[in-house]
């Protein structure tokens, strides 16, 4: 899959520049043009056809809510997340009846961010590679916490629904492979509890093993998520 092309508006130079950075940070992303405002934004969403628009709502000229209204009525094909301060419950509803795929609230960490990123990019490979989804594929896309609550009913016993979330998300988190060690210390298991997780999630296609050999040629299992998983 080619990278994700992106356009920032954002008309405070100090927080577009910080939010560059976190977007490409992200493996996958690539921010491909800045707008200061709305108008300016449009027209490069016009002339560039991004995949993804990162757009807070507070600007001069013409606001987010603006263009994302404008956007919606020229039916261009770029999906929008909202990066704003804004918590009214009237903006925030309005904004989420103009189809925004998510809304971040300012200030935000760089782990939301990423978050929301990599929950786009797999949305975005998985209506890329089908022309029609069955009702479980849609309910994984749009309902994540719903597919996590049927699984945690269908477990082995001496598995734990929340223990698994826990190491999936932490998995998630990594840039590369782990071994079962890294991930007890980091969730904060014994080693052979984890392996437990570890097998359970590979039977479900959810992780695949690298094998790594250390210096002795001892080779060591370990682990990443498969992505979209």
């Amino acid at each position: 899959m080619l990278p994700i092309s992106v356009i920032l508006i954002e008309d405070d130079p100090m927080i577009q520049q910080v939010n560059r950075q976190f977007i490409e940070k992200v493996n996958g992303f690539h921010v491909i043009g800045t707008a200061g405002n709305g108008i300016e934004g449009m027209k490069l969403v016009k002339q560039l056809k991004p995949d993804l628009v990162l757009m807070d709502i507070f600007m001069p000229e013409q606001n987010g809510m603006k263009t994302l209204q404008k956007l919606r009525e020229s039916e261009l094909n770029v999906d929008v997340i909202t990066v704003t301060a804004a918590t009214e419950m009237k903006t925030i509803r309005q904004i989420l009846q103009l189809g925004v795929y998510d809304y971040i609230m300012k200030p935000f960490t760089f782990e939301r961010m990423k978050q929301t990123l990599e929950n786009y990019m797999h949305f975005k490979e998985k209506i890329n590679r089908k022309k029609e989804l069955t009702q479980v594929e849609l309910d994984e896309l749009i309902h994540p916490q719903y597919i996590s609550i049927q699984e945690a009913k269908d477990l082995p016993k001496g598995l734990n629904g929340s223990t698994l979330d826990k190491i999936i998300s932490y998995i998630k988190k990594q840039d590369m492979s782990i071994s079962a060690e890294e991930v007890a210390n980091g969730v904060g298991l014994a080693r052979v509890t984890a392996r437990r997780y570890l097998d359970y999630l590979e039977k479900q296609q959810k992780v695949v093993i690298d094998i790594q050999y250390g210096s002795v040629g001892r080779p060591v299992n370990q682990y990443r998520m498969i992505r979209g998983k």
